[in-house]
């Protein structure tokens, strides 16, 4: 495995994690609290590499300001964080199938962008989406994954606060998206010690999951 910062715009840093014979490219955005380089962002690059899965990271530009400036900047809203998204997309140069994925309000982001039919990436994979904002269950996030016209994987644990196994059992959106729950998992798929599994295995299980969906929507090899 290779990392490499890359400069696809002045205004986005990148960080790219390849390895020799990748079988697909993923754009791997953050969640609305945590960069590029956080541990779990870092555990399912490093995972997805050792499946022949290169993984391409970034900041939303809020984010490389929060770090320059060491405050506590907010997330900017919608319609920039998707024209940050799409940017990186849009200056990527690779023959590779293309797949996008985030965490939490990364994976929001990515789910937007697959409204779009006409978009470049085979499918969006969602690591912990926030279906609401934690304890406000009204104000629900579902428009996304009701309008996708391209395939969605969520990975949710059970008993996340940002949408739970009980509370998605009561939603309703596309036949294109699929959720797979993890026993026990918080909103980063960490369960507690008493349910017998550790955050390692949830992380890896996810990883196999992610790497079962490329396989099923990335073109056949000829």
């Amino acid at each position: 495995m290779t990392n490499k910062m890359i400069n696809l715009t002045p205004d986005i840093s990148t960080i790219i994690s390849t390895v020799a014979k990748p079988k697909a490219l993923v754009v791997f955005a953050h969640g609305a609290g945590a960069d590029k380089s956080h541990e779990f962002m870092e555990q399912v690059s490093l995972a997805l590499n050792q499946k022949n899965i290169n993984v391409l990271r970034f900041n939303f530009s809020y984010m490389d300001v929060r770090l320059a400036q060491g405050n506590r900047r907010p997330p900017d809203r919608m319609p920039k964080l998707l024209e940050c998204f799409s940017t990186v997309i849009d200056g990527l140069e690779s023959d590779l199938p293309l797949f996008i994925a985030g965490k939490s309000m990364g994976g929001r982001v990515a789910a937007t962008l697959a409204g779009d039919k006409t978009a470049k990436f085979l499918g969006v994979m969602c690591l912990g989406y926030p279906f609401h904002p934690q304890k406000k269950p009204e104000k629900l996030r579902l428009a996304p994954l009701q309008e996708t016209q391209i395939p969605i994987l969520i990975l949710q644990g059970t008993r996340d606060a940002l949408g739970s196994q009980e509370e998605i059992a009561q939603y309703e959106f596309s036949e294109r998206c699929h959720c797979i729950f993890f026993t026990d998992g918080d909103h980063n798929l960490k369960p507690r010690i008493k349910s017998g599994f550790t955050h390692a295995q949830h992380i890896q299980s996810a990883v196999n999951e992610m790497v079962k969906f490329i396989d099923e929507h990335k073109p056949d090899e000829t």
